[in-house]
């Protein structure tokens, strides 16, 4: 049994290897049952949640992520939000590996996006706006910069402090990365604009998108919490990464489904649909394009799959 941390992930999984594993793991699918949900009482403030999100290919692996999330851990200058990875074999059960589970769960998030913008962003795109200063600014300008020809990149946040952090992290001569107070006029000028934030109202106009700019939206993972207006998505082509998921969990599918700015048939497909070839991305240059994620199991299995591979291959070659 191997265990293997964030730092480690960070050396094995690479963004281009990632982002082709989980095109093939859309392409193929795997077993994938609801994640089950518990609340859990605590002498705190707030009631605390258990996550269990199983994931399986029959008869080769079985993944299981099991996370927590206790609101009042932030009075305790620790994360609300924990996880740990487990990878079984799915032949004798045994299990293979453990992994860092929140490392696992941003390098497979920001991968996802980039699988989806590879399809949806114009391939030309020079300027990224990252919006929020989390722990996913890094990994999301990593993963494009991987794919794309960035040349350029802004990062925002409501602490202008945190965002001058997030820049200062990058020091390279093939972009340039700086900090911006100006959301409006970085959105306007932007390529791509990714968002992974923690913000129930949105951050985002839709008049403010550039024509052929392309939208990428990790945040807003309750019904409840919104990045990006109305009018973002009525001016968008829309897809999501899976249709259950973001039907059922993303404010900023949700909300405009439930106001009537959108109607089920405005999903123009998901992440299965773009890696099959069912449904085409990008129409045309100028036209505007938006991608709501809100995670998969598949995403976390194919990813622990690639990371275990990979340690594997280096210990041969030692």
């Amino acid at each position: 049994m191997r265990m293997i941390t964030g730092a480690e992930l960070k050396t094995v999984l690479h963004y281009r290897m990632l982002i082709e594993r989980l095109r093939q793991m859309f392409r193929s699918g795997c077993a994938l049952p609801p994640a089950h949900r518990h609340t859990l009482p605590t002498y705190d403030e707030h009631d605390a949640s258990l996550i269990l999100a199983p994931a399986w290919l029959t008869g080769r692996l079985i993944g299981i992520k099991v996370a927590t999330v206790f609101p009042d851990n932030v009075r305790r200058d620790l994360p609300s939000a924990l996880a740990t990875y487990l990878l079984l074999d799915g032949k004798t059960g045994t299990l293979r590996a453990l992994i860092d589970g929140p490392a696992l769960t941003a390098r497979r998030t920001a991968a996802a996006s980039v699988l989806a913008a590879s399809y949806l962003a114009r391939p030309d795109s020079e300027r990224l706006l990252v919006v929020g200063t989390g722990m996913l600014a890094s990994q999301l300008i990593e993963a494009y910069t991987a794919t794309f020809p960035i040349r350029s990149i802004l990062v925002w946040g409501r602490n202008s402090a945190h965002a001058e952090r997030v820049a200062g992290r990058f020091k390279r001569s093939k972009f340039q990365v700086s900090a911006t107070t100006d959301l409006e006029g970085a959105v306007r000028g932007a390529d791509i604009i990714t968002c992974a934030t923690a913000t129930r109202e949105p951050l985002i106009m839709g008049d403010w998108l550039s024509p052929g700019a392309h939208l990428d939206l990790i945040g807003g993972v309750t019904p409840e919490m919104r990045e990006a207006d109305d009018q973002a998505v009525r001016r968008a082509r829309v897809f999501v990464d899976t249709r259950d998921g973001a039907c059922r969990e993303a404010g900023d599918i949700v909300q405009p489904l439930d106001s009537g700015v959108i109607g089920g048939d405005d999903i123009a497909g998901d992440l299965y649909e773009l890696t099959r070839g069912d449904r085409g991305g990008r129409r045309f240059y100028d036209q505007i394009t938006l991608f709501k994620s809100v995670g998969s199991a598949l995403e976390d299995l194919a990813a622990a799959e690639l990371a275990v591979e990979m340690v594997i291959h280096r210990e041969t070659l030692r």
